[in-house]
């Protein structure tokens, strides 16, 4: 590790150097703020030479957003042929100009620079000068302090190693443990604005997904690792976090994703001070609409038992509209049934006929008498 990045080691402890001269023009040079400022004006000035790079990750998020309708839909086309499948997929990136890994351009920036960081702190614990950083500064790292905790110590630390550099345990728990939630949580609100304010609600795609996974994930994985980073490396982190935050929120106010709240917000905004004029139709059909929602009631509540006479009431009301609808029906059957008169006329004398013969009988035999 120290072959390959020892150029970055130089490079790192030489910035480190230049800024802490300057804050100990102001701070005593053994103190904690000189030497906290220096590891934070160096987060600064590498996410001010990212800034680029950082423009790259929006729009090929972005892109990637755009494209997971048309990616899902080749993945099910060719599920069955993964080499297709990577063709079509590298085919859609190169038509579209999107490039996949402009999302991780900016982490992967930086991570030597973190790493380096993270070895020229493991230097200056184990009393070992590094790049520009001399025995005499390497004595001045060792006495800085941040709110009682040495720089170059971790949580996992022993006591006699803590207290060799003239602080106690406890303060050493109590600042690691502090600065690790803050990292976490400065992750996770990052996270989660992304999610609820600079997402396009209307097309739901498993990019939105992975992007609510790592919302609990990313956090999870600072607290787990952030025990073993060493203050100073905690500072460096924690500060790249609040950069990132605030960053974001400035993106997401100025120039945020199509379809999204935060897109509604800043057409509103523009639309308030009259920066955007809309077409008249538009403005008219959003009257309407908002009228309609204004007069729009809600029904009240009721409780069961004026639920069950309301229930009741339409069932007598629609019983008797269907008696009214068949009564008519019933006259004109009843109508129809009358006409044949003559046939019911000679029906009702064969009747009669019949009944006469039944009503004379034969005089019984004598003897039967």
């Amino acid at each position: 590790m120290d072959t390959i990045l020892g150029p970055l080691y130089y490079v790192v402890s030489w910035i480190i150097v230049q800024f802490h001269a300057f804050y100990s023009l102001v701070f005593d040079k053994n103190s904690g703020w000189a030497w906290g400022l220096s590891i934070v004006s160096l987060v600064v000035l590498i996410r001010i030479c990212l800034i680029p790079l950082f423009v790259k990750q929006i729009k090929a998020t972005r892109n990637m957003q755009a494209l997971q309708p048309k990616m899902k839909a080749i993945q099910e086309r060719y599920k069955n042929d993964r080499q297709r499948q990577s063709e079509e997929m590298m085919k859609l990136y190169k038509e579209t100009g999107t490039n996949p890994l402009s999302s991780c351009l900016p982490i992967l920036a930086q991570s030597p620079f973190f790493i380096s960081l993270y070895q020229v702190l493991n230097h200056i614990a184990n009393n070992r000068t590094v790049g520009f950083i001399d025995q005499s500064l390497l004595d001045s790292a060792r006495q800085a302090h941040i709110f009682g905790a040495p720089l170059s110590v971790k949580f996992m630390s022993s006591a006699s190693k803590v207290e060799s550099l003239g602080a106690s345990l406890t303060d050493v728990r109590v600042v690691t443990v502090i600065m690790i939630v803050l990292m976490s949580a400065s992750q996770f609100f990052t996270q989660r604005q992304l999610m609820t304010k600079n997402v396009d609600l209307s097309v739901k795609t498993p990019f939105m997904q992975q992007q609510k996974m790592l919302m609990y994930v990313f956090p999870v994985m600072f607290a787990v690792f952030g025990i073993n980073f060493p203050v100073g490396v905690l500072v460096y982190w924690l500060t790249t976090n609040v950069w990132t935050m605030g960053q974001q929120m400035y993106v997401i106010r100025r120039n945020p994703t199509p379809g999204s709240l935060a897109y509604k917000a800043r057409q509103q905004r523009l639309r308030e001070k009259g920066k955007i004029k809309e077409e008249p139709a538009e403005v008219e059909a959003k009257k309407v609409a908002e009228a309609a929602r204004a007069n729009r009631q809600q029904p009240k509540r009721q409780s069961k038992s004026q639920r069950q006479s309301s229930a009741s009431g339409h069932a007598r009301a629609t019983a008797q509209s269907q008696q009214e609808t068949a009564k008519p029906s019933l006259e004109k059957k009843g109508a129809q049934g009358g006409k044949p008169a003559g046939g019911s006329a000679s029906g009702s004398s064969r009747t009669a006929k019949s009944g006469q013969r039944k009503g004379q009988q034969r005089p019984k035999h004598p003897s039967k008498k």
